[in-house]
């Protein structure tokens, strides 16, 4: 074990391998983080991720003040409403949100792109680009080194997997943990928000989001992001000036094309869709979601129509299978990367940002010489995997998740649908039960059991 403070490599520059480098750096641990990506603008990255209580306050903690401020400036309006709607537009249910005047109790949306420029900000002697690790070696003195696909490597006290679903360290490590397709697949779309796109949505519906819940098993959500800048950059004026200094001394706006969008997603059981769905890209994909939206509302198959070729994209949805503890040892793993979990409500970027909170306290003490690095690893991962797993569950009960939900089947998926309508009609019209509903929201992401 080394007796000095740990050299800790991070595959990955997603937003729990980068939340854990900001605390591992502010801390005084050395770390270098390796992003398959070649530069970082890559990758499609440009749709709605929800930050709860928990992601905020993990982000809160690891970032630089100024960052996290800065995080919570380049967030969209949050939504203040969280409706359920018919594919004719028609309103089941609406429920008020939480205004987000606190910095962390509250609700969040972010574009992933946008995140992601925030999370690298002051970081470039920290990631390297075009790094695809392909595997590790663990030595005999306590160190490891990452090999990647250029043949070059890096050495380390600690290598941790933070590589996503189909994670090359969790492969090597513990073979033995798996995904498995949830059987549904979704479709995301990416709408510019402009003066004519705006009217095609009625009031509560453009300043909330939107569950759908449609005819012949296809499930969808609908939110509009709107933020501080311009369709050139610009910052926008009336958006507070504090913010409005942070946006225009933030860097991040160079490298991020994220303007105001509207983000719907279509989802069903992947029996619904042709079997080449994976494979469709651009104008193909968009005239696959109006194959699928026959019957809609007018308004939102032209909101389909107006779909972004560059960034419409399938997506399978995959989920973790629970595994038992392992012995810890000089490589562990984070978010996606361990603990995988269907779409929907921000679970898997709040629980990756958890981990990377609860994993840098651990290795500072580590640090400190409060305990070894290995203890310092098996007690963060002693906490990590019962919750991990406890959200991926959660995930699962999520409408539509699983291709075998009784909302796809032919004669059951329509009573299906009565009785989910009809169950958030009767919330939303009982101040109890309504409250309670609302909670729920918060609490589910704001969890710290």
């Amino acid at each position: 074990m080394p007796t000095r403070a740990p050299h800790v490599l991070i595959i990955g520059a997603g937003t729990g391998g980068m939340c854990l480098a900001h605390g591992l750096r502010a801390a005084g641990i050395s770390v270098a983080v390796y992003e398959r990506h070649r530069t970082r603008t890559d990758g499609l990255l440009g749709y709605r991720v929800g930050i709860g209580p928990t992601g905020s306050r993990a982000l809160r903690e690891c970032l630089p003040p100024e960052l996290f401020d800065t995080f919570v400036a380049t967030c969209a309006r949050s939504p203040r409403y969280f409706n359920v709607i018919t594919q004719r537009l028609h309103q089941t249910a609406s429920f008020a949100l939480r205004p987000d005047t606190d910095p962390v109790d509250t609700d969040r949306s972010v574009s992933r792109m946008t995140l992601r420029q925030v999370l690298l900000t002051g970081m470039e002697d920290v990631v390297q680009f075009d790094k695809t690790c392909t595997g590790y070696e663990q030595h005999d003195d306590g160190t490891v080194t990452a090999v990647f696909a250029d043949g070059s490597t890096a050495k380390g006290d600690l290598l941790v997997g933070a590589d996503g679903t189909h994670s090359a360290i969790r492969r090597q490590y513990l073979p033995h943990a798996v995904t498995h397709d949830a059987g549904s697949i979704n479709i995301a779309t990416k709408i510019p928000l402009n003066d004519h796109t705006r009217t095609l949505l009625p009031d509560g519906v453009r300043q909330g989001i939107s569950l759908i819940f449609a005819t012949h098993g296809i499930m969808g959500i609908l939110h509009v992001m709107e933020f501080g800048w311009n369709q050139d950059g610009s910052v926008r004026s009336g958006i507070g000036s504090a913010d409005a200094e942070l946006l225009e001394h933030w860097p991040g706006l160079l490298y991020d094309n994220t303007r105001d969008y509207i983000n719907i997603i279509l989802w069903s059981t992947a029996r619904r869709f042709p079997p080449d769905v994976m494979q469709r890209r651009g104008e193909d994909l968009i005239r696959l979601t109006l194959e699928l939206t026959r019957g809609w509302h007018p308004n939102l198959r032209e909101l389909l129509s107006y779909s972004d070729p560059g960034s419409v994209i399938p997506i399978k949805v995959a989920t973790s299978e629970p595994v038992p503890p392992w012995q810890a040892s000089t490589v562990t793993l984070l978010g996606d990367a361990i603990h995988t979990m269907t779409p929907g409500r921000g679970a898997g970027a709040n629980t990756a940002l958890r981990d990377a909170t609860l994993l840098c306290r651990q290795l500072k003490l580590a640090a400190a010489g409060d305990k070894t690095l290995v203890q310092a690893v098996a007690d963060y991962e002693a906490a990590m995997l019962p919750y991990g797993f406890a959200r991926v569950a959660d995930s699962l009960k999520n409408n539509g998740t699983s291709g075998d939900d009784l909302l796809y089947r032919p004669v059951i998926g329509r009573l299906w649908l009565l009785r989910a309508r009809g169950y958030f009609a009767v919330t939303s019209r009982v101040p109890k039960l309504r409250k309670k509903f609302v909670d729920g929201l918060y609490a589910y992401r704001g969890a710290e059991g």
